[in-house]
């Protein structure tokens, strides 16, 4: 699936069981809930912290929900997010062409 493919399908849920998006201001807030929800199974299976009882190991699950409000933003504001990762990847390509590779940080 493609992300237009992803944006349509979205929207097309959205049409056919959702009723309506959610307010932009809601769907913002839903992906800050949805976030916190990422961070909370990768701090528990990448940092320091254990899975609590009845907890599960849902990292792509979370992903997904991260992607799904997302791409409802994206639907709404009428912003195309391939165009969008596209110019964001040639920003970041001519900004950090060098950047990353002369970093001693990031040499093992």
């Amino acid at each position: 699936m493609t992300i237009k493919e992803a944006q349509e399908a979205v929207d097309r849920w959205i049409k056919e069981y959702g009723v309506r998006y959610f307010s932009e201001l809601t769907n913002m807030t839903v992906l800050t809930e949805e976030v916190g929800e990422l961070a909370r199974v990768m701090a528990r299976k990448y940092g320091d912290q254990s899975f609590k009882p009845g907890e599960k190991d849902n990292l792509g699950e979370e992903m997904a929900d991260v992607l799904w409000v997302l791409i409802c933003l994206a639907n709404q504001t009428g912003v195309d997010l391939t165009e969008e990762l596209q110019k964001s990847i040639q920003k970041k390509t001519f900004r950090d062409k060098t950047r990353h590779l002369e970093n001693p940080k990031l040499k093992a």
